[in-house]
């Protein structure tokens, strides 16, 4: 019993492995790939504690090739040719499947290092990695593999594992367990979709439990208590943290108060109120804009007020705000306005500034119009005269179209009435 539950309980063929299923179900092609016996080069990539290690060494003892693994947080280029050098041996004459795990830690180089090897089909690559891949490994491993998005398992499906894991612990430890109704639920509930940190919660469980009627107790408030947080998957430098401020500002944006505010609690839930209040300002300017102006100033008084409560009062003023930027008419009329002059900028379309904008200059003797003939807006009606201020090869460009809500409507209806009187 020296060794983590998990490890004791580790599945030792496809069936065993709960969840991914989009994966491993019957006819799924990973699944065919494996019981072919015929590996090729792959990444897989997801959360901890869904199964890649697990799969791999399943795949290792399919492919009669010699398994070795490294991880990339500590092996080094050593390391590496170590595991090269043995191809040239009899105990890798059929292959080395390798099983490189948080290939994202190794280098570009390091990366270079397998490639011959990986192209002649000595050296099968299983690599694995919390992190995107497509941002993280290099190109040329990516195009010499597939890559396998793992995904959280569903609590209904860690349920099956966790009941095993009360029935190891008894068998092993000799003694009997007695659940309070929930437990399961509860841990399977709290573990954040990762089975290993499910198991190792009902270990701990196990360990704190209680003596009652001549069996061990497991209450509901000790597996609150040995789960809570767990379901919390985050990072801030990883992709998790892009996931949830990525749908925090899209639930905004499409207008739905319950989603935003759910991915504003786990922002909270993890201190990130920094990142919380950023995209709050960004959306309240990019996504309601001009459909309601006045919204700005309401959404920075709220960030101001929730920066300088902190956490936890800070929620207050930030649900204040996330429900108001979620329910406003929306409009991103002004940020398409300012990418397409962006744009414009980028491909070399300025031309000189139209005389009559410049600041004063002197005419010299070869100027054909002396005078700069600037016509002053407020000096005449409504405060407006026509005139051109867009460089001469830019004329009648349009960047701005306004939106269909009321504000900018009306506004449009205005200027076209003041500059074209005649309609």
């Amino acid at each position: 019993m020296n060794s983590p539950l998990a490890d004791r309980l580790r599945p030792k063929t496809l069936d065993e492995i709960v969840g991914q299923q989009h994966l491993l179900a019957k006819d799924k092609p990973l699944r065919r790939i494996v019981e072919s016996g015929t590996i090729p080069n792959m990444v897989f990539y997801g959360p901890s504690g869904v199964g890649k290690t697990t799969l791999a060494s399943i795949i290792a003892g399919i492919s009669g090739k010699r398994f070795c693994k490294l991880n990339g947080t500590t092996a080094s280029t050593s390391d590496i040719r170590d595991i090269i050098a043995q191809t040239s041996t009899f105990s890798g004459s059929k292959g080395i499947l390798l099983y490189l795990d948080e290939i994202q830690y190794f280098n570009k180089k390091q990366q270079q290092t397998l490639l011959e090897f990986i192209e002649d089909g000595r050296i099968t690559l299983i690599a694995s990695t919390t992190e995107n891949p497509y941002f993280y490994v290099y190109n040329a491993i990516l195009s010499r593999s597939t890559v396998f998005e793992f995904k959280p398992v569903a609590p209904a499906e860690i349920a099956p594992a966790a009941e095993r894991a009360f029935e190891a612990f008894s068998l092993d430890s000799g003694e009997q367990f007695e659940l309070e109704e929930g437990v399961i639920h509860t841990i399977c509930a709290g573990c954040g979709g990762d089975v290993r940190k499910a198991i190792n919660a009902v270990e701990t469980c196990c360990l704190c439990a209680q003596d009652k009627n001549g069996k061990r107790f497991v209450s509901l408030e000790s597996a609150r208590e040995l789960s809570q947080r767990s379901a919390m998957r985050y990072d801030r430098e990883g992709d998790e943290h892009y996931d949830i401020i990525s749908a925090y500002q899209k639930s905004m944006r499409g207008s739905d108060p319950d989603a935003a505010l759910h991915y504003l609690a786990r922002l909270l839930e993890a201190g990130d109120l920094a990142s919380a209040c950023r995209r709050l300002l960004v959306c309240a300017s990019e996504d309601v804009g001009l459909a309601w102006p006045q919204i700005i100033p309401i959404v920075k008084a709220c960030v101001d007020t929730a920066l300088q409560l902190g956490l936890p009062e800070a929620r207050i003023p930030l649900a204040n705000a996330v429900i108001l930027v979620a329910t406003a008419p929306k409009s991103n009329s002004a940020e398409s306005a300012i990418n397409a002059a962006m744009e414009d900028i980028a491909k070399g379309r300025i031309g000189p500034i139209p005389r009559q904008l410049q600041n004063k200059h002197f005419d010299g003797e070869d100027a054909q119009v002396k005078g700069q003939h600037y016509l002053y807006p407020h000096a005449y009606k409504n405060h407006y005269v026509s005139q051109e201020y867009l460089p001469d090869n830019l004329r009648g460009t349009v960047y701005y179209h306004p939106g269909d809500n009321r504000s900018e409507q009306q506004f449009q209806a205005y200027w076209d009435k003041i500059k074209n009187p005649e309609r």
